[in-house]
């Protein structure tokens, strides 16, 4: 098995890992090796987010969404 040593964690990150590891009964080391592997066995996606979300709702009724026409000239935001 191979090791890995991170230098310059966050206090505040080291300290919220600790508190995960303890809610879900788990060393920092075993959080740390759940994390890891969660974030890298999904298969990444060939499409980007914009392109998932076209495809989930072009499914709807088969045909593309039609935005309806602007009431009003877009306008800047008053802050």
């Amino acid at each position: 098995m191979a090791s890995l040593t991170i230098r310059n964690l966050d206090e505040e990150l080291k300290a919220r890992l600790r508190v995960e590891a303890a809610v879900h009964g788990n060393s920092m080391e075993e959080e740390v090796r759940c994390i890891l592997r969660k974030a890298l066995t999904g298969a990444p996606s060939a499409k980007g987010l914009g392109s998932r979300i076209s495809a989930r709702f072009k499914a709807v009724n088969g045909v593309d969404l039609e935005l309806p026409p602007r009431a009003d000239a877009p306008r800047p935001a008053d802050f």
